[in-house]
């Protein structure tokens, strides 16, 4: 059984996040992607709840075993990736797949997915506002923000890549355009 898949796509810090939970919250068909990380969990997030935490040489492993629908590595050492059978568990329960990824994340899925795929690229009004949002957020350190707002100019450039484009300037209304694409998307 396999049903469509929601890939949202941004740089750090764009509210991708805030959106898909609200999504998962207003459209009852859809269901969380959790995505692997090498990363080290963040305040109170769990394994298996927000991320599939894994440490190099798991990741690596799986890598090998081909086990991964896309991984990219992110930031140096610092992996992420969507197991195919993640994937095959929520189509299984006869849930829509919602995705929250970084942008070559995103593209790779789109590409692999094709027609059965929607990719959403979530934009902010500026960097200097991108750059705000990551230290209200009070979750990185200075390191960390400076290598997210590192990257931000490349992510930008996968804008034209992706079928839709949400700009988030306000959650609320962002929400609202974000909510109304993807039901349009299911209705298909």
């Amino acid at each position: 059984m396999s049903g469509k898949l929601i890939i949202f796509s941004a740089p750090s810090g764009s509210g991708k996040t805030s959106i898909v939970k609200e999504l998962v919250k207003q459209i009852p068909q859809l269901e969380f992607s959790i995505s692997v990380t090498t990363r080290e969990p963040r305040g109170a997030e769990v394994h298996g709840k927000e991320y599939y935490f894994f440490t190099k040489k798991e990741f690596e492993k799986k890598i090998g075993y081909e086990d991964f629908a896309e991984f990219e590595e992110v930031y140096p050492g610092r992996y992420y990736g969507t197991l195919k059978e993640e994937v095959e568990r929520l189509w299984a329960k006869g849930h829509d797949v919602l995705f929250d990824v970084d942008v070559k994340g995103g593209v790779n899925l789109k590409k692999i997915y094709g027609e059965k795929a929607l990719a959403i690229y979530v934009k902010v009004p500026s960097k200097a506002v991108l750059e705000k949002r990551l230290r209200d957020r009070a979750t990185e350190n200075e390191e960390n923000i400076r290598m997210r707002m590192g990257r931000v100019e490349e992510e930008m450039k996968y804008e034209e890549r992706f079928d839709v484009v949400v700009l988030n300037e306000i959650l609320e209304k962002a929400v609202i355009s974000a909510v109304e694409v993807v039901q349009s998307f299911l209705d298909r």
